[in-house]
């Protein structure tokens, strides 16, 4: 599942980014409101953490344009004011969900999950349809037809960056920062080792390597 964060402390940005992304979730990350604001309308993201105080634009903002837009991806908000006036300001704009830093990080994952929990139970799909194969990123299964695919983690994980951005490439370097984490300093070619398996598994013509850039899922 993706994660849109978007949080100008740039150190605790970058800390839940890893954190949630030992704990399955790819995730993207923006210092900027505006940026935020960008990102969240363009991506098909499952929830979105956000702070309201952001240079550019304020999280009140953002929600509520994303509100406004039509979008309806869970809203998390985070913000280091405390009082019922801010949580209400920040409800009524269209979050879903209220933290006051400091925070627990075992608090923000649960948190999380419930709001994906809830989007899950109202009828948001995890199923991704790519010509004969069916990737359900909740259950973590492939299957071509009736038969599963058996992937490993890690396997699926690299499948699955590619699978949310179907028809678009996805960089060597992007891989690394979502399915490893950004403290990885090992040898980079990991990436075409697990590519090469999928191809094997999944199919050669499945995943094409755009020279210089990276690899793309192909719709067929």
């Amino acid at each position: 599942m993706r994660l849109l964060i978007v949080e100008d402390e740039k150190r605790l940005a970058l800390s839940l980014a890893k954190g949630l992304t030992a704990e399955g979730f790819a995730v993207d990350v923006v210092h900027d409101g505006r940026e935020g604001l960008h990102q969240a309308g363009e991506g098909s993201y499952d929830l979105v953490i956000l702070d309201i105080m952001l240079p550019g634009m304020n999280g009140y903002r953002v929600c509520a344009a994303l509100r406004a837009a039509g979008q309806d991806v869970p809203i998390l908000m985070l913000t280091a004011k405390d009082g019922e006036y801010d949580e209400a300001e920040g409800l009524d704009t269209g979050a879903d969900d209220y933290l006051t830093k400091p925070f627990s990080y075992v608090v923000l994952v649960a948190r999380v999950k419930a709001l994906l929990r809830r989007r899950g139970s109202a009828g948001a799909s995890p199923v991704h349809t790519v010509g004969e194969l069916k990737v359900d990123t909740a259950a973590q299964q492939v299957f071509r037809g009736e038969d599963e695919i058996s992937l490993t983690a890690k396997e699926f994980a690299v499948l699955e960056q590619l699978v949310v951005r179907v028809g678009e490439v996805v960089s060597k370097a992007q891989i690394l920062e979502h399915v490893w984490d950004f403290a990885y300093d090992g040898d980079p070619n990991i990436v075409e080792v697990y590519i090469s398996t999928l191809r094997r598994k999944l199919g050669a013509s499945l995943i094409r390597t755009v020279r210089g850039a990276g690899y793309r899922l192909e719709a067929r």
